[in-house]
Parts: structure tokens; C-alpha cells; sequence
């Protein structure tokens, strides 16, 4: 049950079965026969003080009062006021239509809508121009054009004036526009407010507005074109109706039905214009007086009315509105005559009904008095004694009983619509109202409920719109703060999903306009002093910029640590992208190859410990993006790497790694190509040297010094462990037991236990091989020149190549006991290959990112520029070494290849004249050894309050020749020749 919302009584007997018929006949809208009847009270006696006459209208006014309060779209008429009854008739009519309803914005849903009533209104006002006063001036082909030129004035919509002789003016027009946008309820305002709240959600307050007002501003002109030159005006289901309703076929010159398409404007133009003509001109009749006309006019109103209810109660509809009304319209009219057209409408309404034998949703209440005659004029008279319009044969005892004669017009409704029975009005409800019932008074009580909404009334209202744009509203910023917490451009639309944030990290590759060095100013060694990490990035951005849409090109990924919590720990990806960008410049613009290279830049993170859902992120790409053909980089060795790889192994990419020195890769993957030496090859050039050492003293005791793996999934300390303690073991040192260390929650290696531990044996170790990070080395040397027992003694120090990212020559805090020597492998033998122009020319490309106006840096030594810590490291000689022959392997001639074939063309071609040697894997099997990587041994020890290194032997790339300890055998490579220090 509803909310109770009115109390009263009629003090008339006879408004009791009314009351409760009216009742039934709302209420049971959707449970009764789809049937609306026209009832209409009426005094069964004459009253010359018209006191029974004002009691039935009294009736009528007493169901209204008592349903107004319920929400009941309903609409009362006092007569037309037109100078006859056609015209009052016509304007009742248009009262309905043109005028709002009672609880029109209250009610179980939005207020009706009359395009119908519209069409003709509007066609009404633009008749004039086909007027009589016309027909003796123009012929009826300009009378139609001067119709269809005014119709076009109009909008084919109503104008504003009462005549429509004026168009609207300007503001109501921008005002109904702005209206229509912001309405939520409406396609339009709904869609406006989805995209103000993405907008806010996405960008924030000031991108809100301003789309807003943008989005305002075209919604806007769309809504005022439209308005002003419909262009699909032809499929309006006004416009379909008006060209296909058989109702005037008669008056079309083409009456077939089938002239409009809505695949043919052209025909359905044609089909809709020759109709407005020809309405317009019996519109003039009517005007003028003729009764058919009139008749036709006023029949042609009604049916547009009730079509239009119809409509508004359609039950396949996408708003759902016939299960949102589960009520019908209610027309009441307390007083209904001849004079005043209420009769002539209901006669209208009866013969429309039945003309059609259409089922429309509009309920009417009329009061007619005694004297009237429901009956048209020219109608057979009732036989006398039968009462005002009687049925004949009606029986006295259910005469005045409301509901019974509800069901016996209902079961006799098809009969009565039959031509046989013209006279009569079938959808007309007559309820004779006795006089005894008017004249006697009493106090019976009546109540109305609220008319309940049904749960169809929340799709597209306007509170569940709000409710749900505001939850909207929440998830787009709730969506919109996850999306950018997981992605580095995560938005709430356009996510860019190839690179995610982990731990604040942006992890994955940068595409669109992510930037992973933005801000970083940490610059180049030596002479790059001045390019920072920023610049190189832009070049590379750049870069790929200038490769064409259409051009030929292959796109290869770098994939190491561009991120760290501290500038100072980007230092090897700065390195490794410098090569890489190298290579790019001298492909596309120094030689100016036909096949371009573009580079994207894929993060791992700080020491590479995202490095799987970098390989994720690397792998969807290359699924997506064909030209990706291949890996360059991976260059630390951790306890994911292989995972990655294979990951990547799976998307069909090779990898060309840097400084990976892992041991285990290339024997267990087929799409591993390493340009380092591995840790067991350094072990072994190690040998040789600590050999000699071990002839000097034997039986002297050597001891492994490792770092323990943690959070930071170092596994290259776990392998340098392993082949440090064989190669110490083979070289004739005693072996003293091992030694771990750990990293505090500061990431400072916690040496002093293990130190103190080694220092405290006896005897002393003469050797020592640190399986650590080149950032443990400055505290190793501190402790070892600190702790009894070690200190003032001579101890050698070897170490693998992690000691070659250090800038000890620049200042780094490392400070070499006296007698402490320490060896480390270098992995690019850059004095070996001396390719001297690479440098020359690589220090220009980079004095050219220098800042405008920047002054810059020469070269330490132009003879030997490979010395200069812009490239001592080794870290952009080896990722541009890697790149070349990645982009070698890519390109058939000019043509570049697929990921496929340059996995297959890395096994087939060696590529020298680079600046660590000739890098090829020709002849190398999968899962095996891959042979032929460059090294050399370097010498570090503290002289003269300097610390010095020394390049003590080696061998370029390409060379599979084993180092070997003095003299060496006869014509062999000095450089494979190492000699230990005096």
C-alpha cells in the first residue's frame, strides 16, 4: 500500500459508485482489459434550477480532488474558447497538448511528449500561406512551395507566437539548448554528464571545466542545428507516422503507404510534403467553414493526440516507460454541451477510437448535462421513456449500477464498433445518475494512496541518474587514483598499460610519453661531463621521432636499471643507454641507413629487481608491435633472470646481453647472446695470475669473501662465489673456509665480523676472493687496512667485473692499502681492438646534447681515448657493441626482418671492427657454451697517494686464445701473456 495522501467525501450518494469505478479503472490499469472508456455521468431527470446538472459536475470535481493528491497525470477542461464548436473543440484539443498536465513533474515518470501534435500544430500556423486569399494570386505548385518555405522558417515545429506568425525568440532558443544539454534525463544531458565526470575523475577540476564548457558549447550548437535544420528529420516517428497513417491516405496524391523509406529521404521528403499540402489546405477549409473539413481537421487532432499517448505508454521501449505508468491519463470535464465543444470531442474521441480500433491509454470523466444529447445530430431518437440516450433493452435493476454497465460495455465494445450500429457511440461509458441518489446527502468517506513507483522508475530518472553519476563520479576518482598508482600513465581512459609502478618505481617499457630518466641529472664521466641521463633520453625520443610513419625500420628494446632511489644508482643504465643511443645515431644519421632503428627503453629497476614484470611488459608489446626484433641489455645477473628471459624467449625475442657474466644463461637458453665473458671464463683468466702467486708461497691459505643473497636476488655473488672457490682451489692455495656477509636495513655491507673472523685465522690468507658489488669494495679495502692481522700485511684481492662500473679514478672514496693488490676482469678490451675514431666520434655526438651555450669537455688523452672515464667503464662500448650486432642480425640488406629471423641470422654472421673486437656467435650451439667474449685482466693498487690501475693482460673479442703465464709459448699474443707485479 501507498503513502495515504487524501481523505474525503463527496456528501453525494451517487459519487460513491463513481468513485469506486474511477478507482478500479486507474488502479487496475495494467490488470484490466486493455480498454480506457469516455464515461460520461448524467442526471437521469431534467432539473429546470439546473441543481442535478451542478451535483453531477460536482461528482466529476469530487473523483479529481481525490485523485489529484495521488500523482495522477490528469487534465481538466472547461470547454474550449473558440466562437463555435469546432473551434472550441480544436482548442481543448490543443490544450492537451500544447499545455502541461496536472503531476506532470511529479508523477511515475517524465511528462508526456506530442511530436504528432506538434507535426500538425506546426503545419497548422504555416496553412495561411495555402490560404484563399492565395488561390487566385498563385498557382498550387507555389502555394505548396510557399508552404514548404514557411514550414521551413519554422523548424517544422511550432513557433512561439500564439499564431506562430513569430519565430522564438534568441535567448528561450539558447536557453532550451542549454536546457536539453544539462537534462539528465535526456541521451544528450546524460551523455554531457558522463563525460564532465570522466573528465573529472581523469584531469582534475580545471580539465572538468574546461572540457565541460567545451562539451557544453558542441552539445549546444548540435542541439540549435538540429533545432534549426532537422537533417534526419524524415525518421522522426512524428514524421513516419504523418507519411504512413492510412488516416489520410485519401487526401495523398501517391495514398500507397510504402513511399517512405527510411532508406530514401528523397521519396519520404516527397511522400511528407505532398501530406503537409494537403492538410494545410483542408486546415483553410476548415477555417472557412466547410464541415467536412472541419470534421476531418478535428478527427485528424484526435488521432495525433491519442498515437501520441500511445507512444508514451509504448511497452517495447528502451526507458521502460509502459512499466514506469502504470496508470492512464485522466481527462475530466465537469461540464460537457454542445456549445462549449465537449461533446463534440468525446463524439470525436468515440469515432477516432473506433475508426482506428486502436487501443489508446487515455481515461475521460465528463459530466453531461440532462438536457444534452450524446448522440450526433441526424441520430435515431431513443423510444420515449428510455432516458437521455438509454441502450435499449437495458433492464432497471442494474441501470444505475457503474460497475456493472463497465462490464457489459466491455463484452458488448466489438459489437458496438460494427457500421450496423452507426448511431450509436461504442466507446462511451453512459452512467445514468438517478435523482433521488443527487438530491440525498451523506458523509461516507473516501481515501486515495499515493501511486506507488515501480523499481522500472529508477532506470533513467533523474535521482537514480544523479545517485548513479555520482557513483559514477566516485569510481572514475577511485579508478582513476588506481590506475595511476598501478600504470606510470595510468589514466581513466588511455592507460598506457606497457609500463606499471612498483614500489614507486615506473617498471616496463616507455611508450606515448612516459619518461623514465625525466629530471635526472646525473651526467657522463669524463669528458660527457654536461650530458645527463635527461638529455640522452630526449635524444633517443628524438630520434625515434624522426623515423617516419612509412619508413623502413626495426625497433629494438633496452632493457636494464634506468630508475634507482638515488640519482647517484643510474649510473649504469646512463651507461648502457649512451651506447645504445651511439648506435642509433650512427645507423640513422650518420650512415643514414635505409633501415631505421628506433629504440624504446625498458626499466627493471634499481640493481634490476623487477626484472620479470619488465619481460612481461616487453613481451605484450612485442606481440603488438611486429617490428620489435629483439633484447639488448639484461646485463646483472639475478635470481630472476632466466625467468625473464624466458618469458621473453616465449614472445620470440633473442637477447643480446651486455654485462650479464652468468654462467648458466646461455646453457639454458636458446634465445641468450652474451658479449661478456662468464663468470667461469674470468675464474679461469684469474687463474693464471693467482697461480704464480701460489708458487711464490706454498701452502699459503686463500680464502672467498661473498655476499649472502637477500631482497636484492643477487645471484652474480653466488656464482662469483662458486668459481672463485674452485679457481683458488685450483690454483694451489690452501683453502681457508668461506666467508658470507650481509647488508643492513641501509644497504651497507655489514663486513666487519667476516673480516675480523678472516684477519683472526692463522695463518693470515695471502689470497682473497670477493664475491661482492663494487659499492662493498671501499669498506672491504677500509677493513682490510684496519683489522690486526691484515693490516700492514700483503694481501691480494681478486674480484670479477663489477669493480669496472667504479669511478676510482675520479675521486670515488676508495682507498687501496699499501699492500693490498687488487685484481679485477674488465669485460671490453677496448686498448685491444684501439678503434680510435669510435671514440672521436662518439664524444661529438655527445658534445652535441650539451645545453646551448655549455662549453665542452675534451678528451683526457685523444691518443688513447678509450682511457677517458667517459668510456673506461666499459658500459657504453659493450650495450653499443650489442646494439650493432642486434640491428646487423635485423635486416636482410635493407629490408629488416621479423624477430624470428634475427634470432636465426645472430648464429650465422661475425660483425668486427668494433670497439671491444669481433662479436659473432657463428659456429655456437644452443644451450651451450658461447665462446670467444673479450676481457682483460687490470691491476689496481694505491702508489703514491694515487690509485692506479694497469691493464695486465687479455684478449679482444672474437680471440679464443687462453691466457698463459710468462714466457708463454713461442709467437704468442703478449697481450694473453699476464705478468704478475714485481
Amino acid at each position: 500500500m501507498g503513502r495515504r495522501v487524501w481523505t474525503g467525501s463527496a456528501e453525494v450518494e451517487a459519487a460513491d459508485a463513481v468513485f469506486a469505478l474511477m478507482r478500479r479503472l486507474i488502479d487496475g490499469f495494467r490488470a484490466n482489459p486493455p480498454v480506457t472508456p469516455l464515461v460520461v455521468l448524467q442526471a437521469t431527470e431534467e432539473d429546470a434550477t439546473g441543481a442535478l446538472d451542478r451535483r453531477v459536475a460536482q461528482v466529476v470535481e469530487f473523483v479529481r480532488r481525490s485523485q489529484q493528491p495521488r500523482g495522477l497525470i490528469a487534465k481538466r477542461l472547461d470547454g474550449g474558447g473558440g466562437p463555435d464548436t469546432y473551434s472550441s473543440a480544436v482548442d481543448m484539443v490543443r490544450q492537451l497538448c500544447e499545455h502541461s498536465w496536472d503531476n506532470a513533474r511529479q508523477s511515475q515518470y517524465k511528462p508526456f511528449a506530442f511530436p504528432r501534435s506538434r507535426l500538425l500544430r506546426a503545419i497548422e500556423q504555416a496553412a495561411p500561406e495555402v490560404g484563399a486569399e492565395v488561390t487566385t494570386v498563385w498557382t498550387a505548385a507555389e502555394r505548396r512551395e510557399r508552404l514548404m518555405r514557411r514550414l521551413a522558417e519554422l523548424r517544422w515545429r511550432p513557433g512561439g507566437g500564439p499564431d506562430g506568425g513569430e519565430g522564438r525568440r534568441r535567448a528561450p532558443a539558447l536557453a532550451e539548448a542549454v536546457g536539453a544539454v544539462v537534462n539528465p534525463s535526456g541521451f544528450v544531458g546524460a551523455m554531457f554528464i558522463a563525460c564532465l565526470s570522466v573528465l573529472l575523475g581523469e584531469g582534475g577540476w580545471r580539465t572538468a571545466v574546461w572540457g565541460g564548457a567545451l562539451a557544453l558549447t558542441v552539445f549546444g550548437l548540435v542541439h540549435l542545428l538540429a533545432r534549426s535544420a532537422p537533417p534526419l528529420l524524415w525518421l522522426r516517428r512524428a514524421s513516419r507516422w504523418f507519411a504512413t497513417t492510412t488516416f489520410l491516405a485519401p487526401l495523398s496524391d501517391r495514398p500507397a503507404a510504402a513511399d517512405w523509406s527510411r532508406w530514401r529521404p528523397a521519396k519520404s521528403w516527397e511522400t511528407i510534403r505532398g501530406r503537409a499540402f494537403a492538410v494545410a489546405e483542408q486546415v483553410v477549409a476548415a477555417q472557412a467553414g466547410d464541415v467536412t473539413a472541419r470534421q476531418l481537421h478535428l478527427e485528424l487532432r484526435v488521432l495525433a493526440l491519442l498515437e501520441d499517448l500511445r507512444e508514451n505508454f509504448r511497452p517495447r521501449a528502451l526507458d521502460l516507460r509502459r512499466r514506469k505508468r502504470t496508470v492512464p491519463p485522466v481527462v475530466y470535464l465537469p461540464r460537457a454541451t454542445e456549445d462549449d465543444g465537449g461533446l463534440l470531442l468525446l463524439r470525436t474521441l468515440s469515432n477516432v477510437r473506433s475508426r482506428r480500433s486502436e487501443v489508446d491509454p487515455l481515461l475521460v470523466l465528463a459530466a453531461v448535462p440532462a438536457a444534452e444529447r450524446l448522440r450526433p445530430p441526424g441520430a435515431v431518437d431513443p423510444e420515449p421513456g428510455a432516458g437521455p440516450d438509454r441502450p435499449e433493452g437495458e433492464d432497471e435493476e442494474g441501470a444505475f449500477g457503474a460497475d456493472a454497465r463497465y462490464q457489459r460495455w466491455v463484452t458488448s465494445l466489438n459489437a458496438g464498433q460494427s457500421p450496423g450500429r452507426a448511431a450509436a457511440l461504442p466507446w462511451i461509458l453512459h452512467i445514468p445518475m438517478p435523482a433521488d441518489e443527487l438530491r440525498h446527502r451523506r458523509s461516507a468517506q473516501h481515501s486515495t494512496d499515493r501511486i506507488r513507483r515501480t523499481p522500472a522508475w529508477l532506470l533513467w530518472s533523474r535521482p537514480c541518474l544523479v545517485v548513479v553519476l555520482a557513483l559514477g563520479l566516485a569510481a572514475g576518482f577511485l579508478g582513476n587514483r588506481y590506475l595511476a598508482t598501478r600504470y606510470c600513465e595510468g589514466r581513466l581512459l588511455g592507460s598506457n598499460t606497457d609500463s606499471g609502478l612498483h614500489d614507486g618505481e615506473c617498471i616496463g617499457v616507455a611508450t606515448g610519453d612516459v619518461r623514465l630518466a625525466e629530471g635526472d641529472t646525473l651526467n657522463l664521466s669524463g669528458a660527457g661531463k654536461g650530458v645527463t641521463f635527461d638529455a640522452v633520453e630526449r635524444a633517443i625520443r628524438a630520434e625515434n621521432a624522426a623515423i617516419g610513419p612509412h619508413d623502413a625500420h626495426v625497433t629494438i628494446v633496452y632493457a636494464g636499471p634506468v630508475t634507482a632511489a638515488e640519482q647517484s644508482g643510474t649510473r649504469k643504465g646512463l651507461e648502457e643507454i649512451t651506447g645504445v643511443y651511439l648506435y642509433q645515431h650512427y645507423a640513422n644519421v650518420s650512415t643514414d641507413q635505409p633501415t631505421k632503428i628506433k629504440v624504446l627503453l625498458a626499466n627493471a629497476g634499481e640493481n634490476m629487481l623487477h626484472v620479470l614484470p619488465m619481460a612481461r611488459h616487453i613481451a605484450d608489446l612485442a606481440r603488438r608491435d611486429r617490428s620489435v626484433v629483439g633484447v639488448v641489455g639484461m646485463g646483472r645477473d639475478t635470481t630472476e633472470t632466466e625467468q625473464a628471459a624466458r618469458i621473453l624467449k616465449g614472445a620470440g625475442l633473442p637477447v643480446v646481453s651486455t654485462t650479464n657474466s652468468g654462467s648458466h644463461l646461455a646453457r639454458r637458453l636458446s634465445n641468450w647472446f652474451g658479449l661478456a665473458a662468464t663468470d667461469e671464463e674470468e675464474a679461469n683468466a684469474l687463474r693464471v695470475v693467482a697461480r704464480q702467486l701460489a708458487a711464490r708461497e706454498p701452502g699459503a691459505r686463500a680464502v672467498v669473501l661473498s655476499r649472502s643473497v637477500g631482497s636484492e636476488k643477487d645471484l652474480y655473488t653466488t656464482e662469483q662465489a662458486r668459481v672463485g672457490k674452485r679457481m683458488l682451489a685450483d690454483a694451489g692455495f690452501a683453502p681457508a673456509p668461506s666467508r658470507t656477509y650481509r647488508l643492513s636495513a641501509e644497504g651497507e655491507p655489514e663486513l666487519t665480523t667476516p673480516i675480523s673472523d678472516i684477519c683472526g685465522s692463522r695463518p693470515v690468507p695471502r689470497a682473497l676472493y670477493f664475491a661482492g658489488r663494487v659499492e662493498d669494495v671501499p669498506n672491504l679495502m677500509s677493513q682490510l687496512g684496519s683489522t690486526p692481522g691484515c693490516s700492514g700485511r700483503g694481501i691480494t684481492v681478486f674480484t670479477g667485473d663489477d669493480l669496472t662500473k667504479s669511478n676510482y679514478e675520479e675521486g670515488e672514496n676508495l682507498r687501496i692499502p699499501d699492500e693490498v693488490t687488487l685484481y679485477h676482469v674488465a669485460l671490453a678490451p677496448m686498448d685491444l681492438a684501439a678503434t680510435t675514431g669510435f671514440y672521436v666520434d662518439a664524444h661529438r655526438v655527445l658534445m652535441d646534447l650539451l645545453p646551448a651555450g655549455s662549453r665542452p669537455t675534451a678528451l683526457a688523452d685523444p691518443a688513447r681515448p678509450w682511457t677517458d672515464a667517459l668510456f673506461s667503464s666499459g658500459q657504453s662500448v659493450l650495450s653499443y657493441s650489442a646494439t650493432a650486432v642486434l640491428y646487423r642480425a635485423a635486416r636482410n640488406g635493407d629490408v629488416p626482418q621479423t624477430a624470428a629471423e634475427t634470432w636465426a641470422d645472430l648464429r650465422w654472421h661475425p660483425n668486427p671492427n668494433l670497439p671491444v673486437g669481433t662479436v659473432g656467435f657463428a659456429g655456437s650451439r644452443p644451450y651451450a657454451d658461447q665462446r670467444g667474449h673479450g676481457y682483460e685482466i687490470v691491476r689496481v693498487s694505491y702508489d703514491d697517494g694515487e690509485v692506479r690501475s694497469v691493464n695486465v693482460c687479455g684478449r679482444p673479442a672474437g680471440s679464443e686464445a687462453p691466457l698463459t703465464p710468462p714466457p708463454g709459448p713461442k709467437g704468442a699474443d703478449p697481450h694473453t701473456v699476464c705478468r704478475l707485479r714485481p
